[in-house]
């Protein structure tokens, strides 16, 4: 439980600043150019995007397996663009469903739309993405000396 809940602090610090870029690159479009309210938000997303994937990686799972990298960018930018539909979804059901558009209510919907795709993105991130090495004092086999089914890719198996 203590492991889980550091990792949650870890995720929460990454991600909270990963919401201070998020919202000022969104402001700071919306000030800037004439885009539309959720045109500006995807380009903010993105920004946080690639900044978050930086915290976590050497961060907040720094301990996690480094064995497939490309497997995980993979992965956690299939999950973050999935948690930018959730996002950009909920500011562009605001905005243009009820007509919610002005400057408060595009921020208040932009940060609602985050916090549910923190969820997600917290919940895929470590299930999918940053697996967990075996816990200290497991034995990692071989994979290429494990038997196998046909056409199985080979997986370490670990005995406690």
């Amino acid at each position: 439980m203590d492991r889980l809940w550091r990792e949650v602090v870890k995720f929460g610090a990454v991600g909270g600043a990963g919401l201070l870029v998020n919202l000022l690159v969104f402001n700071l479009v919306r000030q800037v150019t004439d885009l539309q309210v959720v045109r500006a938000s995807v380009i903010a997303t993105i920004v946080a995007i690639l900044f978050n994937y930086m915290g976590f990686r050497y961060f907040t799972y720094r301990d996690r397996d480094k064995t497939g990298q490309t497997r995980e960018l993979t992965l956690f930018l299939l999950f973050s663009g999935a948690g930018l539909v959730i996002e950009n979804g909920v500011l562009y059901l605001a905005t243009y469903g009820f007509g919610w558009n002005s400057p408060l209510q595009n921020n208040f919907f932009k940060f609602l739309g985050i916090a549910i795709a923190t969820l997600f993105r917290f919940w895929s991130y470590r299930t999918w993405v940053f697996r967990a090495l075996p816990v200290r004092g497991d034995t990692v086999v071989d994979a290429k000396r494990l038997p196998r089914a046909k056409g199985e890719e080979p997986r370490p198996k670990v005995f406690r």
